[in-house]
């Protein structure tokens, strides 16, 4: 439109863009091209790592990293770089029920635990303890072992309790294992209340489904399990990865350790201020 202006009306261009209300400085600006090669090379190094991240993770970590980028532009390396996810669509329920899990007001309050299984590659199949936070969904143990028995449950129960103590509740499914004499007298004997789910309704125990999700997803079903001693190894740099570097979206893109060390420090904060104003009563 300036250019229109100086040409037809042989005006300069201060007062062209005084007409049309266009700053020169804009007039005048000119593109410049990205150099996205280093952005692009480490968001394929990053996807090749954690081949189930998507964009919005990939952006998180991305920015962590120093990248001080906005998330279209994430996106749109991403789609460039065919690095999009197949993710089967699910199919809508219309019948199914909504459940609402109480959310717990401290930090080891409250655990989920169950059983995940896979494969070695000889095909003898071992099994997976897994036990999560509801609130800080940071994850305290992974007991991989052929054979899980409700006592080996509470031995590992024991060894955990050493390091951070044990929880008011422990939300378990119906197994063999969390139903058995054993169990029920370590928590009897450690004043933990296990409280078991119906039968058939997994969507009551939703914190461990969705970390058994994510656990099969990035880990088992990404790596190739030699044998049992590479398995525990495996899964248990999987664990201290997942607690300290993957961000969760229901944690506001902190980790489970970031989360905890936040929600303490701002707990203690608050009590502070409760004693100084009860002293001041």
């Amino acid at each position: 439109m300036v250019a229109l202006l100086q040409e037809g009306y042989q005006f300069s261009e201060r007062r062209a863009c005084v007409i049309i209300g266009l700053c020169r400085s804009s007039c005048r600006y000119q593109a410049k091209p990205k150099n996205d090669e280093e952005l692009r090379s480490r968001l394929r190094e990053l996807a090749e790592q954690r081949r189930k991240f998507g964009a919005p993770r990939l952006h998180t970590m991305l920015r962590r990293e120093g990248h001080l980028i906005n998330h279209k532009r994430t996106e749109r390396l991403y789609r460039e770089e065919g690095l999009s996810l197949r993710l089967k669509k699910r199919k809508k329920r219309t019948s199914h029920l909504r459940v609402t899990m109480d959310r717990p007001e401290r930090i080891n309050q409250h655990w989920s635990m169950d059983f995940v299984s896979d494969s070695l590659f000889s095909g003898r199949r071992f099994r997976v303890l897994t036990v999560v936070d509801d609130l800080s969904r940071e994850c305290p143990v992974l007991e991989v072992d052929h054979s899980l028995t409700g006592q080996r449950v509470a031995r590992v129960l024991d060894r955990v309790a050493l390091t951070r103590g044990l929880p008011d509740v422990i939300t378990v499914d119906n197994g063999p294992e969390f139903i058995s004499k054993a169990l029920d007298l370590w928590a009897y004997e450690n004043s933990v209340k296990l409280r078991f789910i119906q039968p058939g309704k997994p969507v009551q125990n939703a914190y461990i489904e969705s970390f058994n999700g994510k656990f099969r997803d990035e880990c088992l079903n990404d790596n190739v399990f030699v044998n049992l001693h590479s398995a525990q190894k495996i899964i248990e740099n999987w664990r201290k990865d997942y607690n300290s570097e993957r961000p969760h979206s229901s944690l506001n893109d902190m980790t489970p350790e970031e989360f905890t060390r936040t929600f303490n420090q701002d707990r203690k904060t608050e009590n502070t201020k409760q004693n100084l104003v009860q002293s001041m009563g």
